[in-house]
C-alpha cells in the first residue's frame, strides 16, 4: 500500500484527531505497520496513545526543527504494529521557526524519506488550521483523508479546504490526491445531520465512505484514559464505526490513486 495520508481539516473540532488514532490503530490490528505522526501542537494524537507528551525529551519538532533522525525520536505504542513520531507544545514554535526556512513546505517529506519504506502507512494528524504545519504535511503526503461533521457551514469549509489543497497541489505536490471523506459526530435523529450528509455524499459520491462516524460517549471518553476508542470500548457504536471504517479502506480500492 506504501500510502502517507495527511488527515486535515481547517476547521476544529471535526473529529480529526479521534479519526486519526483509531483509523490507525484498527489498522495495525489488522497486521499493518502503521506510523501516525503527530503534527498538532496540541499533542492530542500522543496522549491519546497514551504517551505523555510532556515526558518527551524528543518530538517531532527535533526533527523539522533539530535535524534529528527520526528514527531517535520515533515511540511504540501500546498497540502492536503502531509507531508514533510524537509531538507537544515545542512543536507551536516550529511555525514561527520554518517561516524563514530553506525549503520551508519540504522540511517533513524530507525528514521522513528515511523511514517512509518501513511502513504500510502512514497517517499524519495535522493542526486544524492550514499553516506551514499543515501545508508540510500536505506536501509529503500522496492523499488526504478529510472528516466532515455533519453540521451546519460543513460544505462550505470543505469547498475552503479543497481549494487549499488544490493550492498545495499546484505548488507543491502535483500528485496529491483525495483518499476519502469520512463523514463524523453523525447524529440520525437530527434532521440537519441527515442533509448534511446526503449533501456531502451528492456532491463527492464515490470519494465518501459507507462507514459513518457517530456521536459516541465512548470516543470522547478513550483519550483521558490514553487508549482509542476501539479498545476503550470495542463495543461501541462509534468503536465498531471505525472498524468498518478501517476494512472498508482497506478492502474496496480507497486506498488506491483517484
Amino acid at each position: 500500500m506504501k500510502k502517507i495520508i495527511a488527515v486535515a481539516n481547517q476547521k476544529g473540532g471535526v473529529g480529526k484527531t479521534t479519526t486519526t488514532i483509531n483509523l490507525a490503530s484498527a489498522i495495525a490490528l489488522e497486521g499493518r505497520s502503521v506510523l501516525l505522526i503527530d503534527l498538532d501542537p496540541q499533542g492530542n494524537a500522543t496522549s491519546g496513545l497514551g504517551i505523555d507528551p510532556r515526558s518527551l525529551k524528543k518530538t517531532v519538532y527535533n526533527c523539522l526543527i533539530k535535524d534529528t533522525k527520526c528514527e531517535f525520536v520515533r515511540v511504540k505504542s501500546a498497540i502492536h504494529g503502531l509507531t508514533v513520531l510524537p509531538a507537544n507544545a515545542d512543536l507551536a514554535g516550529a511555525e514561527i521557526e520554518l517561516v524563514n526556512a530553506t525549503g520551508r513546505e519540504t522540511h517533513l517529506k524530507d525528514v521522513i524519506g528515511e523511514i517512509v519504506e518501513q511502513y504500510d502507512v502512514i497517517f499524519i494528524d495535522c493542526p486544524p488550521a492550514l499553516g506551514i504545519l499543515t501545508v508540510n504535511a500536505l506536501t509529503a503526503a500522496s492523499s488526504v483523508l478529510i472528516p466532515v461533521q455533519c453540521e451546519y457551514y460543513a460544505m462550505e469549509g470543505l469547498t475552503r479546504l479543497l481549494g487549499s489543497i488544490e493550492r498545495v497541489r499546484q505548488s507543491f505536490n502535483p500528485g496529491l490526491h483525495i483518499e476519502g471523506i469520512v463523514l463524523t459526530m453523525f447524529d440520525a435523529r437530527n434532521t440537519l445531520a441527515r442533509q448534511v450528509a446526503d449533501q456531502v455524499r451528492s456532491h463527492f459520491t464515490e470519494k465518501v465512505y459507507r462507514a459513518v462516524i457517530p456521536r459516541n460517549v465512548a470516543l470522547a471518553e478513550a483519550p483521558s484514559y490514553g487508549r482509542p476508542g476501539i479498545l476503550y470500548n470495542a463495543a461501541s457504536a462509534g468503536s465498531q464505526a471505525y472498524v468498518a471504517l478501517a476494512k472498508e479502506f482497506l478492502t474496496n480500492g480507497k486506498e488506491s490513486a483517484r
